[in-house]
């Protein structure tokens, strides 16, 4: 069992938020028979939550404020409830035999008041929003069952899973029309007197989907396990349809089937080297359009992604690396000139990846890796932007993390973190970019006993030089402010 709550002020000014999670979690071991059920229930209330900021066209990207300035009025608030719950079973037929079942389901309610994204209107960060009454309801369920077996044919081991599964979802919502704006400025927020939100009734239907389908896939295993080859097979099927925000009539409907393949390989020439590769397709429900959009909420197309990938791993126990290559073909949707979230763009991305992590003596330990991506606009409903880099991709991404446990003071650590990203465009003309931004993180763990307990406790700064950057850019364009620099302390016991 797991309880948590928290709440209070935040680092950013105006916000306060309470947060309360329970989860359960029940197994039954049987010598054939096995069961697991995981029951959550979460609730968050928020006050003042921080926005992601949208750009006038044609306006260039204005600095980052400071990242404890918040434009969001007091009185502007998002609640969340969310209920949850998932039962897995497994019988072993025969000792290579077992099937499995599983079903679960979920139900969330939203209710938001506030701008969804505040439009940047000049270099001065003058902004201008509309406050809208936003109100979800979301129910899911899901199935799955099938069958893995294990038998030999030669010298290969194989391990065969026939699987079919099931995802329902349904979406009701109601969203107000925007009964007054407010001009604010992202260097000096004004604070504005209370504008009453506007309620509907009920949560017309906005969408549902259902996501089904057969797979099938075989992993033979051969030299000891030093080769593991997979090849599998999916059969899906995306139903998706779309009604009339806040009135609850059908609109649009898609029925999509595709046969999707997976393979991958991976050898093993040295105990402590492997090489891998594998390829993968994957039928995707539709993107949804983003609450930006004039046709937000409706779900786009059915489309297909590929990934291929090919890398190396090294394990010598105390130190490890991997390197690895990857490319990602993604159609998705983009928000056109008038403001409507379409199908009509495709982005292939290509990336190195690189991890390293390890002992390198036995008080000081690293973690760190870099990834070089090259990401291009291959469709796209303007030919001009053919060939551009896609929002949100940037070129370089790296991170390194240590923890160094000080000599003479037994239990006590210092750790720390440097992340950095590179230059993103938030545009599909590669005109507005934010600059490429790093931070620093720094903290103290002091691991002790006190009455017998196991006790640590920790001390971390996040943004330790208050750096300001923008982050978080979303694929339609929106982007948020990072956050300031902020003192955590906590302590945990072992009862």
């Amino acid at each position: 069992m797991v309880g948590s709550l928290h709440g209070g002020a935040t680092p950013f000014d105006r916000q306060a938020e309470t947060t309360g999670v329970g989860a359960l979690a029940l197994d039954y071991q049987g010598e054939r028979f096995r069961a697991w059920l995981y029951l959550l229930a979460q609730t968050d209330r928020f006050d003042a939550p921080l926005r992601p900021f949208q750009l006038k066209a044609g306006v260039p990207v204005p600095r980052a404020p400071a990242g404890r300035l918040n434009l969001t009025q007091p009185w502007e608030y998002s609640d969340v409830d969310d209920r949850g719950g998932l039962l897995r079973t497994e019988y072993d037929l025969t000792d290579q035999l077992t099937l499995f079942a599983d079903i679960g389901g979920s139900r969330g309610a939203v209710e938001r008041y506030f701008q969804s994204a505040p439009t940047i209107l000049n270099l001065r960060g003058d902004t201008t929003s509309t406050p809208q009454f936003y109100a979800l309801g979301v129910d899911r369920l899901t199935y799955d069952g099938g069958l893995r077996v294990r038998f030999e044919t030669g010298f290969f081991h194989h391990t065969v899973t026939l699987q079919a599964s099931s995802y329902a979802e349904t979406t009701g919502r109601w969203v107000s029309p925007g009964r007054g704006a407010y001009l604010s400025n992202l260097y000096a927020p004004a604070r504005v007197a209370y504008i009453a939100p506007i309620d509907g009734a009920g949560r017309p239907r906005l969408s549902d989907s259902t996501l089904s389908g057969i797979s099938i896939a075989d992993t033979l295993a051969a030299l000891d396990e030093r080769v593991l080859l997979t090849l599998g097979v999916r059969g899906q099927r995306i139903e998706a349809h779309n009604y009339v925000s806040n009135v609850g009539t059908p609109t649009t409907a898609y029925d999509r089937s595709a046969a999707s393949p997976v393979a991958g390989l991976v050898v093993r020439p040295w105990e402590a080297v492997s090489f891998y590769g594998n390829y993968i397709e994957g039928l995707s429900r539709g993107d949804l359009a983003p609450t930006v959009a004039k046709n937000s909420g409706e779900i786009l197309a059915p489309s297909v992604a590929r990934q291929v990938e090919a890398g190396v791993k090294l394990d010598l126990g105390r130190i490890g690396a991997t390197l690895a290559a990857f490319r990602i073909t993604r159609p998705g949707g983009e928000l056109g000139p008038q403001n409507r979230f379409a199908a009509t763009g495709e982005q292939r991305v290509s990336g190195l990846e690189l991890n390293l992590f390890g002992e390198i003596t036995p008080q000081l330990r690293v973690l760190g890796g870099m990834t070089l991506l090259d990401g291009r606009l291959v469709r796209t409903a303007l030919a001009a932007n053919l060939g551009h880099r896609p929002i949100g991709v940037p070129p370089v991404q790296a991170s390194l993390g240590a923890e160094w446990d000080l000599p003479g003071l037994t239990g006590l650590t210092l750790d720390g973190a440097v992340i950095y990203t590179g230059r993103q465009f938030v545009d599909l003309a590669n005109r507005q970019a934010l600059p490429d931004w790093a931070r620093l993180d720094l903290g103290l763990r002091y691991a002790t006993a006190i009455g017998g307990r196991p006790t640590t406790f920790r001390a971390n700064v996040l943004n330790v030089t208050g750096t300001n950057y923008w982050t978080g850019v979303a694929s339609f364009g929106t982007f948020f402010q990072g956050a300031p620099r902020t003192y955590l302390l906590s302590m945990a016991v072992d009862l």
